[in-house]
């Protein structure tokens, strides 16, 4: 799964910048390519840990590998779910749903931003209220879509949080280089599952 994210954050590295580079610092995709190549770099080793741990190393190799915003926020949101896995009860969907609560709460914080601001949490929250209303298997494939919707929904928005928000009015009419990495993050994800449901 890890390794999935990470393949697709790699392979649309430029997209990411050329996204950036409209409305940001044109480094969204260079960082998180770093990052990505810094996580499977230790792949195996990452492998070999129960799915909590595993997650938390992945947050700990982004924050100290990838620079600018991005690091810490994807950082915290993989070790933050992480962190709320762990235990010996089995991993339901209920149990996902309830880490990943956690993780925005973490991140609204962090960025002192909320749904609206044309950031990464444009996509993250909307995608799991679809995962929290709609039963497996189903839910994936209506995840996948309302992630990639909410990251096409950025471009008319005003960017209220990040170096965008410098921008003001200018910030419209571009996606949001964060709400499409979670975007990708998030189809990634449904994909690898979908896949072995």
């Amino acid at each position: 799964m890890i390794q999935a994210v990470a393949d697709t954050v790699i392979a649309h590295a430029g997209e990411l910048t050329e996204l950036d580079r409209a409305i940001g610092d044109a480094d969204h995709g260079v960082n998180l390519e770093r990052g990505f190549k810094a996580v499977l770099a230790k792949i195996d080793a990452i492998s070999a840990l129960p799915v909590n741990d595993a997650l938390s190393e992945v947050g700990k190799t982004l924050i100290l590998s990838v620079g600018g915003a991005s690091g810490p926020l994807y950082g915290k949101l993989f070790a933050t779910i992480g962190q709320h896995l762990c235990g010996p009860q089995e991993l339901s969907k209920e149990r996902v749903v309830g880490a990943c609560e956690q993780a925005i709460v973490v991140l609204k914080a962090l960025g002192r931003s909320d749904v609206g601001h044309k950031t990464m949490l444009d996509v993250l929250v909307p995608s799991l209220d679809r995962l929290r209303e709609t039963e497996l298997p189903i839910a994936l494939h209506e995840v996948r879509e309302r992630a990639h919707a909410a990251a096409i929904a950025t471009i008319p928005m005003v960017a209220r949080r990040g170096r965008a928000s410098f921008l003001g009015e200018r910030s419209q009419g571009h996606m949001d280089p964060g709400a499409r990495s979670s975007d990708l993050i998030v189809g990634s994800l449904c994909d690898f599952l979908e896949a072995r449901l």
